[in-house]
């Protein structure tokens, strides 16, 4: 028997006494965080948010499967939030349409939750209609003309059925539950919320598609809501990506269990905790960033120049050559070497031990 086929079904509940120094704990967590980034400049601040939305967006795609280009995501974050960042890509609509949702979801935190926004979040993530190669409701909910929604795995012919969701004939009235309860003032923490929201939400499975990810948005809402910011310094879909195994299993094990959510909600605030923690790795990356710049404030470099370091600054993965800097700035091989020849001059690169066609460069300043 799944979750929503309980007779006390949409009545979910927990132990509070069993969960309160959890919550108490990542409370405190996030005033700290929050203070520590108040005290750094508007130009850092800027950076962490951008930097964190940017995992966020990427992160959340992964989980289901979908790799999109960091490079790509960031840039139109960056033109949305209208920052003025070297280096920026064109981005596709499909990119675009993420970015579009997460920033509804944590710029607009103190906006109720209905529907048609959700309807247009929806639409965002597949602005074709489609999702791969098939075609889906958009927009709206699904009407399960396909048979009924699951959540598989596995082969053809050989798979194995997580979860089932509600029927379709159920969805109206599963959703007006749903957004009356989110968006009634209510006494319960926001963090908390965020966690039975994202359960609840996901448990309905009201669309085609993206259940997943505008189950994260809505969780992200609340969090936002919790700190009364739009600003964003740490990632829960970053930390659950890396945690995606135990979220998948205790998501299917809470869904065929009973109403009482709490082994649900304790690994929910655990992993906040180290989402929260794992801000202060941000935090380094963006100070080490601005000590970087700061060294290279007087040379001149051009826009492919800024644009790769940023790259290494942020974790470019492999070996840096010729090749793939002439790749990175759809440039020539004569005008890749001339950009990394001048950098070297600089002192900002330096050539590694192996040469010919070996020959790769890393960051010679002291990050």
């Amino acid at each position: 028997m799944y979750i929503h086929e309980q007779k006390d079904w949409p009545q979910l509940h927990w132990d509070s006494k069993a969960l309160s120094s959890l919550l108490a704990d990542v409370r405190h967590r996030q005033g700290r965080l929050l203070g520590q980034m108040e005290a750094l400049g508007f130009k850092l601040k800027a950076e962490a948010v951008l930097q964190t939305l940017t995992a966020d967006v990427v992160k959340s795609s992964e989980i289901e499967g979908e790799k999109l280009d960091p490079d790509a995501v960031r840039s139109s974050i960056a033109r949305r939030l209208g920052m003025n960042v070297a280096g920026l890509i064109p981005s596709d609509r499909n990119i675009d349409g993420v970015v579009e949702m997460m920033l509804d979801a944590t710029r607009h935190y103190a906006k109720p939750l209905t529907d048609e926004r959700m309807f247009g979040w929806h639409a965002c993530l597949f602005p074709t209609g489609r999702s791969g190669m098939t075609r889906i409701n958009t927009g709206k909910w699904r009407d399960d003309k396909t048979g009924a929604m699951q959540v598989v795995s596995g082969r053809i012919g050989r798979e194995t059925v997580h979860y089932e969701a509600p029927m379709a004939d159920r969805l109206e009235k599963e959703m007006v539950a749903f957004l009356k309860w989110f968006n009634k003032e209510a006494e319960l923490d926001p963090v908390l919320k965020a966690g039975v929201a994202h359960l609840w939400f996901v448990t309905i499975h009201p669309f085609d598609d993206g259940n997943g990810r505008i189950a994260r948005a809505i969780a992200d809402l609340c969090l936002a809501r919790s700190e009364k910011s739009s600003q964003r310094f740490y990632s829960m879909s970053a930390q659950i990506r890396q945690e995606r195994k135990n979220y998948y299993d205790l998501l299917e094990a809470t869904q065929k269990d009973t109403t009482d959510i709490t082994p649900w909600l304790k690994w929910f605030l655990e992993c906040l905790g180290r989402a929260i923690d794992g801000a202060e790795s941000l935090l380094a990356s963006v100070m080490a960033k601005a000590r970087f710049w700061e060294k290279l404030d007087g040379p001149s470099l051009n826009e492919r120049q800024r644009s790769v370091l940023n790259r290494l600054l942020d974790g470019f993965e492999g070996k840096l050559t010729t090749t793939k800097w002439a790749k990175l700035t759809k440039s020539s091989q004569d005008t890749a070497t001339r950009d990394i020849q001048a950098l070297v001059k600089m002192g900002v690169l330096e050539r590694s031990a192996e040469g010919g066609r070996s020959t790769s460069y890393n960051l010679k300043l002291s990050k």
